[in-house]
Parts: structure tokens; C-alpha cells; sequence
């Protein structure tokens, strides 16, 4: 009998529908979240608004920290029942994406009353008479929509992944998202210098046409036994399932986990680039070095990552990974140790390889890790509330790491200088690796049974 060679295992992974598809989840999610980060705030400053005003936007994004409150109605309820549960709430944000970021650039930012003076004076020392109220609300809206689609697409992509595709799918999906920041935080800029802000925003809602098309196109996947049937089993059941299934000692070192894992390294890059300034690098510098040493390395490593995944296993991966993104955080402490004095001595290219060395093993240390956690956090889930845990995971894990890097500069500060700040953050960065023996052992990678038998 002749023999057919087959190609690869992770040839095969990559070529497949499902890795199309999570290009075109990450494109989705990213561009909502970098139009509030960067656009939103550039298009407020060429319109005279105050720092202090542009500053209070922030707070329309607090949808991203407290979608779990509302994920349990992505499991309940479908609503759109020819498209059917996850796809129905795609469509409907992402239509309302494309309404809501056109009709932003429409809206006039001055001459609106300011309401609660007194009390926008004393919390955000705001002393002006009038605040784009129209445009904050519209930008309240996008975060809400864009991180509803979040629960969606998060759902949608863990059940149309099988296990041994978790991790290479989900990194695609989220190297695609970082690239997403590329419209609004690069083109949507430079059309800015030549066209209306009113088409600049149209244009950059246009790039959401995409990822509703590939809505459109796609399957529903297939139904999870156990659909939550009423909303009280919705919000209820996801929380007495994660506990029920791990009992609570372990569910509890679960989550303590997703709090600890890249708790070190988040910290060490809070306040990166006052530290690159402190080194006595100049600002052209470090956003040269910065912008192509921390994306594309962060992208590469994501891939590989997900490409890896499919021979090692997710448990292995946390373990291999997570060494090189604790690893990572002594680039910052040699840079530290070396401080600007000796780092000026050094030649201009060597003091710019340094710089991009460092950055270039932390965003590959950053790609990497986060391939392999979010993968983990996926196969955690169980496919009857995958919309529910998700967000639950992901809304958890940021609010302890927002916590810890709010008090970066405070530590820098209080332990006398940056060198024993990152050796802080390695320290921080141990604990997450050390209940890697409890929650992911190195030789116990087998495929997750909740999902097989759920799945029958």
C-alpha cells in the first residue's frame, strides 16, 4: 500500500476555516477598544477640549470591566433566532458599532451646559462651563457594544475551537486584535490631517464591515446540552458549575491563578516608558524602538505560541512560557542596573540595541504567555455557560492587575528606585508559576472531558 504524506499537525491547524475566522473575531474586538484609546482622545485634543475633560473620558470604559454583569443574557437569550444565540449578538453590536462610531464623528464637542459643576470641580478638578456630553455618551455606547461583542466572540470562538486548537486560535485572534489598533491609532490619524473628523470616523467604522460579514458567512455553532433555560439559571448555574466541577479549594486556587500569572510582568511594563525616560532615552527613541521592538515581537510570539500549543499542550505551555515572561522582567532590571549614567557612555547603536533587546524579549514573552493563559482560561469554561465564565475570567483578571499598577509609582518611589522596583515584580511574578503544580501539573494535558461529554 503507498503511503500519502500528510502535512504537519500545526500546517494543518493553521490552514484551516476556524483560524480564518479568529483573524477576522481579534480584527472585531481590537478596533472599538483602540478607537477609544487613541483616536477618541486625538480627535478631543484638535477640538480645544481641556486634558482634564479628555481625562474624564476614561470613564466611559468601564463597560470592559463589568461585562460579566450582563454576559449571563448572552447564554439565555437568543434574539435574533434566524442567525441563532452567538451569532444574533454579534450582529446586533456590530451593526451598532458601525451606527454608533459614524455618528461619533458627527457630534459637536462645545458649547454643551455642564451639568453637577460643583461636583465635576471637587472629584476631576474640571472648572469649565460645558463638557461634550453627547460625545461622551456615544463613546459610553461604543464600550458597552464593543465589549458585549466581546462576550459574543469569545463564546463563539471557544465553541467552534476543538481543545488542541485553543491555543494557536485564540493567539491568532488576539495578535489580529493588536493589529486592529493599527486603523484608528495610525490610518484614522493620517486621514485626520486631510479630511473631516465626520469622515475620518466613518471611514474607521467601515473597517467593522469585516468582521459582519464574516458573521453573516459563518455557522452557528452547534448547542451545548444544558443551555441555560431561565435567566436565573443563567446567572446562577455558571458560578455553581465552576465551583461544583473543582470543588471550592480548587476553584478558589483557579482563580487565585488568573489573578497571579501575569501579575509581575503587567507591573513591570506599568510605567514603562517613564522608566525608558529616566535611562536618559529620548522620547523619538523610545517610540521608534518601542513601536516596531514591542509589536511585532509580541505578535511573532503569540503565533508561535499557538503553533507550539498544538505539540506541547496548554499545562506544559503555561510552564514553558510562563519562564520566559518571568525572565523577561531581569531585561528591565539589567537596564536599571546600568543605569543612565552608564548607558549614556554607551555608543548611540548600542544604546538602542539594548533598549530594543529588552523590549523585544518581554513583548515575545508577552505574546507568548498570553497565548498559552487565555487558552487556559478557555478550556476552563464549561460550553453550556461559555459566555458567563469568559467574561467572568477576563473581567477578574483585570481588575487585581489594575489595582497593583495604579500603586506603580508609588513603589518605584517608597523602595528607592527602579532597580528594586522590577526585582519586586519578578518576586510577584513566582507565585502564579508556583500554582501551575495545583491548577495546569506538567504531565496532565489530556483533553477536557466537560467538553466531550457535554458535547455527545
Amino acid at each position: 500500500m503507498i503511503q500519502i504524506p500528510t502535512s504537519p499537525a500545526w500546517l494543518r491547524a493553521i490552514l484551516n476555516r476556524r483560524m480564518l475566522i479568529c483573524i477576522f473575531t481579534g480584527f472585531a474586538s481590537g478596533l472599538p477598544l483602540y478607537l477609544m484609546f487613541n483616536l477618541v482622545p486625538a480627535w478631543l485634543k484638535t477640538e480645544d477640549v481641556s486634558l482634564k475633560v479628555i481625562g474624564v473620558f476614561a470613564l466611559a470604559q468601564f463597560p470592559f470591566t463589568w461585562k460579566f454583569l450582563w454576559a449571563p443574557l448572552l447564554d439565555r437569550y437568543n434574539i435574533v433566532s434566524w442567525l441563532g444565540r452567538r451569532r444574533g449578538w454579534m450582529f446586533l453590536t456590530q451593526i451598532g458599532l458601525i451606527a454608533a462610531i459614524a455618528w461619533l464623528g458627527q457630534t459637536p464637542v462645545s458649547g454643551q451646559q455642564l451639568p453637577f459643576a460643583g461636583f465635576f470641580e471637587s472629584v476631576f478638578g474640571i472648572t469649565e462651563a460645558t463638557f461634550p456630553w453627547q460625545a461622551f455618551v456615544l463613546a459610553t455606547v461604543i464600550a458597552f457594544l464593543s465589549s458585549t461583542q466581546d462576550i459574543a466572540l469569545d463564546a463563539f470562538r471557544r465553541e467552534i475551537l476543538p481543545d488542541e486548537e485553543l491555543g494557536l486560535g485564540n493567539a491568532i485572534h488576539v495578535n489580529a486584535y493588536r493589529i486592529a489598533g493599527l486603523i484608528p491609532g495610525s490610518l484614522s490619524l493620517i486621514l485626520a490631517d486631510r479630511l473631516p473628523w465626520g469622515w475620518v470616523f466613518a471611514i474607521t467604522a467601515a473597517f467593522m464591515l469585516p468582521g459582519l460579514v464574516m458573521t453573516l458567512l459563518v455557522a452557528e455553532p452547534a448547542a451545548a446540552k444544558g443551555t441555560p433555560r431561565t435567566l436565573r439559571a443563567a446567572v446562577v448555574e455558571p458560578f455553581n458549575e465552576f465551583f461544583g466541577r473543582h470543588g471550592v479549594q480548587s476553584a478558589l486556587l483557579v482563580l487565585a491563578f488568573l489573578f497571579l500569572y501575569k501579575l509581575g510582568d503587567s507591573l513591570c511594563t506599568a510605567l514603562a516608558t517613564p522608566f525608558y525616560l529616566d535611562m536618559g532615552f529620548s522620547k523619538t527613541e523610545i517610540g521608534v524602538i518601542a513601536k516596531n521592538a514591542g509589536l511585532w515581537p509580541s505578535v511573532i510570539g503569540g503565533i508561535l505560541g499557538g503553533i507550539w500549543m498544538i505539540r506541547l499542550g496548554i499545562n506544559r505551555a503555561l510552564w514553558l512560557f510562563g519562564v520566559v515572561q518571568v525572565v523577561s522582567i531581569l531585561g528591565f532590571a539589567w537596564l536599571a542596573w546600568l543605569g543612565p549614567e552608564s548607558l549614556a557612555g554607551f555608543e548611540s547603536m548600542r544604546r538602542l540595541s539594548a533598549l530594543a533587546v529588552v523590549i523585544s524579549i518581554e513583548a515575545m514573552g508577552v505574546g507568548l504567555g498570553s497565548a498559552a493563559f487565555v487558552a487556559f482560561m478557555a478550556r476552563t469554561t464549561h460550553p453550556a455557560y461559555t459566555a458567563t465564565q469568559l467574561a467572568l475570567f477576563t473581567s477578574l483578571m483585570a481588575v487585581p492587575r489594575t489595582l497593583v499598577n495604579a500603586s506603580a509609582g508609588w513603589l518605584v518611589e517608597g523602595m528607592g528606585g527602579w532597580l528594586n522596583f522590577f526585582w519586586l515584580c519578578f518576586a510577584l511574578a513566582l507565585p502564579g508559576m508556583m500554582l501551575l503544580f495545583k491548577v495546569a501539573p506538567w504531565n496532565e494535558d489530556a483533553a477536557n472531558p466537560i467538553r466531550a461529554e457535554s458535547l455527545k
